[in-house]
This record gives C-alpha cells, structure tokens and sequence, in this order.
C-alpha cells in the first residue's frame, strides 16, 4: 500500500515527462541536451517517490470516526500522491527554466 498513490499517479507523471522531453521544439537537440533532459527526468522521479514516501510515513490516520475504522485511512494515499505530484512538476519545472536559460538562441 506504501506506493499505491506513485502507481496510481504514474500516468499522469508519465506524460509530463513526455512533454518535458518532447517540447519545446524550437531548442537545439544536441547530445548535452538529451543528457541533462535525462537527468532532470531521473531526479523527477526519485524526488516523486522519495516524497511520496516520506508523505506516507507521515500521513496520520484519525481514530476511528462515524464512518467507521478506517474514515479517514484516505489520506494516507492522498497526501502522498499529492507531495509525489508536487515534487515532479517543481523538479521539472525548475529543470525547464535552466534549460531556456541555457540552450535559448540569442536573439538578433
């Protein structure tokens, strides 16, 4: 149960990445690049699950309440994923503005 939130996001987290490859089209592909794409995917994703863990640890189940045992037993999945998620996108985002900054064409 400990990844149920990262598989179940995996997709999701899967198709991000794929843009994060993909776009934009207008900067060089030189092997640099692709190797610093690489990286940044990588720490995506060990950042997604590092967090996500770590989010599973700490995600307290409430006593049992009038919906029974396990009423609030969900946000041991939901804060995972959603520190999971946050961790992804701030990984690549922060990875998207180094490689405009970067790999950017000077302009004329």
């Amino acid at each position: 149960m400990r990844y149920l939130a990262i598989l179940l996001l995996a997709p999701w987290l899967l198709i991000l990445g794929w843009a994060f490859w993909t776009f934009p089209r207008h900067l060089p592909r030189t092997r640099l690049r692709r190797s610093f794409d690489m990286v940044a995917l990588l720490l995506a994703a060990f950042a997604a699950v590092q967090c996500a863990s770590a989010a599973f640890d700490t995600a307290s189940v409430p006593a049992v309440g009038q919906y029974g045992p396990s009423s609030g037993a969900i946000w041991q999945q939901v804060l995972p994923a959603l520190y999971g998620y946050g961790a992804c996108v701030l990984v690549l985002v922060l990875a998207t503005i180094v490689r405009q900054l970067l790999w950017r064409r000077p302009r004329h």
